[in-house]
């Protein structure tokens, strides 16, 4: 019995469960755990199609296709994106990124039930690890959902706001954001409140405005969309903020803040109340994230990831010291 290379569940052989093959594919019945390229190759190809693709961001990233049980790079109706080691230079863990970013998004998903991106941990010819995810904003019939992240909403870009213009925002102006756009801004409202408490927990410190997005839903509406670019950052770049984004729109700072240096619990029920949520529901998530039950959930899964036992210590060390934070009351 081996690990399912999306969910971890236990499966007889190499290769995915039911229930991922479903989620990956839309049924279908083969999808590999190895391309034929290697990450070389996905380098190249990025470069000389760069002025042809629309995918954002500056990670080293492909659209890729299922053909006859074979990924294949494309330039038109790609179904998922692929993610290999990043080029930059990180001082930790630099080649745990993919499973890194597997299993956060395991996590997200199976422990604190965020609607993320399918995905899975597969490898490169040469055995080297990358990160597949499903395109979400592809309908099955081929047409893009329209979608947008939240730099655009905020109109704000490089020319507007200087190369930093993806971190001049906060989590606040994100959530007004919702509510202006969003017909069912309450549920909205309420799914990024979750996801913002699941970052904090797991030391995502790269978690800026292009890293949320809106997509219409198929009634047409803008809803959130599902959670995308999930992971540790922390155990990568220890010295990073714990935030990417300051907490509020303004200048505002909470009691709790003033006295620890570092956001609490007092510091996301201050900002639940800002984005109005019924004080119940803001603090049964909450409690959500500072359970133990759930914690012994996250440990469970990191320990069967694919991440070396060197990055799970310090992935677990990360949530553990979160946690902490995430009960702490004034």
């Amino acid at each position: 019995m081996i690990r399912c290379r999306s969910t971890l569940a236990m499966i007889e052989k190499n290769g995915y469960s039911t229930l991922a093959l479903r989620r990956l594919t839309g049924g279908k019945r083969r999808l590999p755990t190895r391309v034929d390229f290697r990450r070389a190759d996905v380098i190249r190809e990025r470069g000389e199609r760069v002025r042809r693709l629309s995918i954002s961001g500056v990670q080293d990233k492909i659209s890729v296709r299922l053909q006859r049980g074979r990924l294949v790079i494309t330039d038109e109706g790609g179904e998922f994106l692929l993610k290999p080691i990043p080029g930059t230079p990180l001082p930790f863990f630099q080649d745990q990124v993919p499973a890194n970013e597997h299993v956060t998004m395991q996590i997200a998903e199976q422990v604190f039930g965020i609607d993320t991106a399918a995905n899975a941990l597969i490898e490169f010819a040469d055995g080297e690890p990358a990160y597949l995810t499903r395109r979400f904003d592809r309908r099955q019939d081929g047409p893009k959902r329209p979608m947008e992240d939240f730099c655009s909403l905020a109109e704000q870009s490089r020319d507007t706001h200087g190369p930093n213009y993806k971190y001049d925002g906060s989590y606040e102006q994100i959530g007004k954001l919702i509510q202006r756009y969003c017909p069912a801004h309450r549920v909205e409202v309420e799914k990024l409140f979750r996801r913002l408490c699941f970052m904090y927990l797991i030391g995502n410190g790269d978690a800026h405005l292009k890293n949320f997005s809106v997509i219409a839903s198929p009634d047409g509406d803008p809803v959130l969309s599902p959670a995308y670019d999930l992971l540790c950052t922390t155990i990568h770049l220890p010295d990073e903020t714990r935030t990417a984004l300051e907490m509020f729109a303004d200048d505002f700072e909470t009691e709790a803040f003033g006295i620890n240096g570092f956001y609490t619990a007092s510091d996301f029920m201050a900002l639940a109340d800002r984005f109005e949520l019924i004080p119940a529901r803001r603090d049964r998530i909450l409690a959500a994230f500072a359970e133990s039950d759930h914690l012994n959930q996250v440990t469970d899964l990191v320990r069967c990831s694919f991440l070396s036992r060197e990055a799970q210590e310090a992935y677990l060390t990360i949530c553990s010291d979160r946690r902490k934070a995430l009960a702490m009351q004034l």
